[in-house]
């Protein structure tokens, strides 16, 4: 069995109806009877089409699809749209941001309660995707600051405690700590000596370990595991020393 196969994938849209193999293979090897194609004067030409739901991002619409719409990406604030579209879909979060106190002589790009506000209404009722230079100019970001990958788990610091203390003497103060904070007991036990300590911490986030780790709940296990301090790591035990 002699074969020419040719595999190929397009997606269509509303611009272009027409696509294909311009040039299968050569009529002059398809004739060629040492070639083995053309067999009692008959070649057998199969097709296998498959139509896969793709999207044209063209054409898409998210909030028909959806019901919601996207955060435009600046260059490299993707890791920045994800924080804002996690936060926007906490309710409680999203109603406080909604009322923080702002002036009408308040400017988005100077304003970051204003602007979050501005961007969170228009998540929730603009049909195209929405833009974001309002809230990072309010943050004293510029052009530059817009391409440069940052960390994520930072600027949630930094956004909760801008938001903190602009909450305070408000409705809403507090609502962030109600929201995130957490706490838990670092427990030192020495093994030479007779001493322990423990002592009651608050976090807002966690960094968490994810390589070698199944899911979230070994990521926890790992966090919580038990570590041996030894070396440069020895816990100063009051009255013992070094342990």
């Amino acid at each position: 069995i002699v074969l020419v196969l040719l595999d190929t994938q397009h997606q269509f849209n509303a611009r272009e109806s027409d696509w294909g193999f311009t040039s299968f293979m050569p009529l002059s090897e398809l004739y060629d009877p040492s070639r083995g194609y053309l067999v009692n004067d008959t070649v057998v030409v199969e097709a296998e089409v498959a139509v896969r739901k793709m999207i044209d991002y063209w054409t898409y619409d998210s909030k028909k699809e959806t019901g919601y719409v996207g955060l435009k990406n600046q260059g490299a604030t993707c890791y920045m749209n994800s924080l804002l579209q996690t936060l926007y879909h906490i309710p409680y979060f999203r109603k406080a941001v909604y009322h923080m106190p702002t002036t009408e002589n308040d400017m988005p790009s100077g304003s970051i309660p204003l602007a979050l506000q501005s961007l969170f209404y228009k998540l929730q009722y603009s049909d195209n995707s929405v833009a974001t230079k309002e809230l990072t100019k309010s943050f004293g970001w510029d052009t530059y600051d817009s391409f440069m990958q940052h960390d994520v788990q930072e600027l949630n610091r930094v956004l909760c405690e801008k938001l903190e203390d602009k909450m305070k003497g408000t409705v809403v103060e507090g609502t962030i700590e109600q929201l995130f904070e957490g706490h838990h007991i670092n427990y030192i036990e020495c093994i030479n000596v007779d001493y322990k300590s423990n002592r009651k911490e608050s976090f807002y986030d966690l960094q968490l370990d994810v390589k070698g780790c199944r899911d979230v709940y070994a990521s926890f296990d790992k966090y919580v595991e038990v570590e041996r301090l030894e070396g440069d790591n020895k816990y100063q035990a009051e009255q013992h020393g070094l342990q």
